[in-house]
């Protein structure tokens, strides 16, 4: 079913002209698909709205009044949009003024993408967007390569005398996102508005990177040479494994997420803590706690998909003001209020509102690249 059939498919239920099997079909749709929005654990507006719909389906009657339906669209509309088939049930009540500044949004205000800038060893920034495939360049012994999916490779000459590590800078801006396969074989992810430097080359005792930002980490094993990454008040150290840093400067909390191997956290204050699989390492202000998480649900962004368990509004705002390059105003009144759901990040940033202000009732004004958040 295409968004306009969805539509008018709605449209004749709310005004009670759906003939017997359109009806059955809207009913049996949404109950076969509101297990799957209550497995999301909504907040309890949508118990409301669950309660109310079901009421009505054991009836078979539709009141037709305007409170009733906007509560049945809502619903409906979170399941259509975890189901694929997403559309705006308030587009009906639009005019014409207000549906074109929002079609005005959607082509100014997009999802992020494969940006990013290299800046070498010798002060030379590159635009690894604008950038063509292959070869970019060489410094040293080492070969700096582009793929066209998207990430950027270092090979070393084996029979390279450099002792001196070079150090490279990658830098994804708002909407950005890169990846990068190290002279080691480390793998990794970075997030919107990070800053990753490293060396063209490791040498001496250990491989030593920093991040600011959010990066996933696939690390080689090389048992002479622990890996370490330096981030605000923190550094992480392994000998290979696969984990996630979150440490942006907005951010109260570094987080540290590890789902496979081992790594020992440090913070800045000198305490330290070695977490397993599962686990995450919050630092703050010098202190570890570590807590036991859902590991896929922390990596969903590098799938391209934003999973949110019970996080608060106000982190969740920061997450897609930096994915769609963006400011978003929060209000302190709804910042703390958690919320759950799963979107994908290619979807527009009028969909992702739409979605979560349903579910989470609240307001939102879009004045050009700036969205205000209210109850």
């Amino acid at each position: 079913m295409t968004e306009q059939e969805a539509k008018e498919l709605l449209k004749k239920y709310e005004n009670d002209l759906s003939g017997p099997e359109e009806k059955a079909f809207i009913e049996s749709w949404y109950l076969d698909l509101s297990t799957q929005a209550e497995d999301l654990k909504i907040e309890p507006d949508y118990t409301f709205w669950n309660q109310r719909i079901k009421r009505n389906l054991h009836v078979q009657e539709y009141s037709g009044t305007w409170k009733l339906w906007t509560r049945v669209a809502a619903a409906v509309v979170f399941i259509v949009a975890a189901s694929g088939l997403f559309f705006y049930s308030t587009d009906y009540f639009k005019t014409k003024s207000e549906q074109s500044d929002l079609n005005y949004v959607e082509s100014k205000i997009k999802p992020g993408g494969n940006r990013a800038y290299l800046t070498l060893a010798n002060g030379k920034r590159l635009s690894l967007t604008d950038a063509g495939n292959g070869e970019l360049a060489k410094e040293a012994d080492v070969e700096i390569t582009k793929t066209s999916d998207g990430q950027l490779i270092y090979t070393v000459n084996r029979n390279s005398k450099q002792e001196k590590p070079l150090i490279n800078t990658i830098e994804t801006p708002k909407g950005g996102q890169y990846q990068i396969l190290l002279p080691d074989g480390t793998k990794v992810w970075l997030n919107s508005a990070t800053t990753f430097s490293y060396p063209t080359k490791f040498t001496g005792t250990e491989r030593r990177v920093e991040l600011k930002g959010e990066g996933y980490f696939e690390v080689a094993r090389d048992k002479s040479k622990p890996f370490r990454v330096v981030s605000k008040d923190q550094t992480i150290e392994v000998l290979g494994t696969h984990f996630n840093v979150n440490s942006y400067s907005d951010e109260e909390n570094i987080k540290t997420t590890l789902v496979e191997g081992k790594v020992n956290v440090k913070a800045g204050g000198g305490n330290s803590v070695v977490i397993n699989p599962g686990d995450q390492a919050v630092v703050a202000k010098g202190e570890i706690k570590v807590l036991k998480v859902n590991t896929d649900d922390v990596i969903a962004w590098i799938n391209n998909t934003f999973v949110f368990n019970h996080e608060e509004l106000g982190s969740i705002m920061k997450e897609i003001s930096r994915w769609y390059d963006i400011e978003v105003i929060c209000s302190p009144e709804i910042s703390k209020r958690p919320f759950s759901g799963t979107i994908s990040r290619q979807k527009g940033i009028l969909e992702v509102l739409e979605v979560m202000s349903l579910t989470q009732s609240f307001h939102y004004k879009i004045e050009g690249r700036r969205i205000s958040v209210m109850p």
